[in-house]
């Protein structure tokens, strides 16, 4: 084993932190050799906080309908073909009560920025979600919001917000989106939400069109300085309807190896093993979990929209994927050694 890249995991389990050419230099030159290196640490240090416990989330993707046009997604506003829907409060609810029932005590609201989802109706969701069940966390996945958007909606008892941050470096940003989009607002809308007190989710595609080992490590950096709550990563995945349909996908092996590292630098983060990783490879969630990933997001979108919820083309929503097949999910994660617990699975702040 090169004894300069294991040096670079000691020093990252040891001090949290590398510097941006260190970063850059374990991504250039890692081996499948340093990758396990790297796994075995960050399995180490998942298990010292959490045990062998897997949090689930309860996925329910409200609305495909998008006002922006993000140059790698599939619901972007100007893919015509995009066959759209937005499901109702009481539909919404329903898969609160069936995912309640199915063991979940954590809900992730997903959508488009579509307009119709106002703070007074967001808020009345919310309200109707915690007044029904007072022991699960919602979680809001809905885009870039005012800072006092979402302070309504944290008041009105949203816990956590998942706000991808797609890349750390402004270049970057700039040709995966549209000119009208601001890396600065997203990067503010993260920071705000922070200081309203929600526990905070940021992440980024492995193997975006312009990214370099360079922007990676970059978005590392970031991570180590924002230090939020969750962090999801998974690999891109082209979608027929963009002009990054005939781009490469990224990787397993690199987004496992990320994984690790994240662990490394924030050892208490919630840490998704993602759809995506499940849709480029058949066995990518547990890979993810053996690299250090502690969380998993089954589907729990009403079964007549989730093919139309397509980020990304073959997107993953049945099966496995289907929060109504959590009992196959329990026994693969038992095969690796992982138990799926009833639990809001909120951060161990106490690390």
């Amino acid at each position: 084993m090169n004894n300069e890249l294991k040096q670079l995991v000691c020093k990252l389990q040891e001090e949290l932190s590398l510097s941006l050419a260190e970063y850059e230099y374990l991504i250039e030159n890692r081996t499948s050799e340093i990758a396990e290196y790297l796994a075995s640490k960050a399995v180490e240090v998942k298990k010292n906080i959490y045990s062998n416990a897997i949090y689930i989330r309860g996925l329910i993707e409200i609305s495909n309908i998008c006002k922006n046009d993000c140059f790698y997604c599939g619901i972007r506003r100007s893919n015509k073909n995009c066959d759209r829907y937005r499901i109702t409060k009481e539909e919404i609810m329903e898969c609160v009560r069936e995912g309640y029932n199915l063991g979940f005590r954590t809900f992730v609201l997903q959508g488009g920025e579509d307009s119709y989802y106002t703070d007074e109706i967001l808020c009345d969701i919310i309200c109707c979600i915690k007044k029904e069940f007072s022991d699960v966390a919602v979680t809001l996945s809905l885009g870039e919001r005012s800072k006092e958007s979402y302070k309504k909606l944290f008041d009105a008892g949203a816990d956590r917000y998942l706000l991808r941050h797609e890349t750390a470096n402004e270049e970057h940003y700039k040709k995966l989106h549209p000119e009208e989009m601001s890396f600065k607002n997203r990067i503010e809308c993260l920071h705000n939400l922070k200081e309203i007190g929600y526990q905070v989710g940021c992440g980024f595609m492995v193997g975006s069109p312009y990214q370099t080992n360079k922007t990676l490590a970059k978005d590392l950096k970031f991570i180590e300085k924002f230090k939020p709550d969750m962090v999801g990563i998974g690999p891109f995945v082209p979608h027929k309807a963009t002009k990054f349909a005939n781009e490469g996908a990224g990787t397993v092996e690199l987004t496992c190896f990320l994984l690790s590292i994240i662990r490394l630098i924030h050892p208490s983060v919630l840490l998704p093993a993602t759809t995506a990783l499940g849709t480029i490879d058949s066995s990518g969630r547990e890979k993810g979990i053996l690299a250090g990933a502690n969380v998993v997001m089954p589907n729990l979108s009403p079964i007549s929209v989730r093919k139309k919820y397509e980020l990304y083309d073959n997107k993953l929503c049945t099966d496995a994927e289907s929060a109504q097949n959590k009992k196959e999910l329990e026994e693969k994660m038992k095969k690796i050694g992982y138990e799926i617990v009833v639990d809001r699975g909120d951060i161990r702040k106490e690390f």
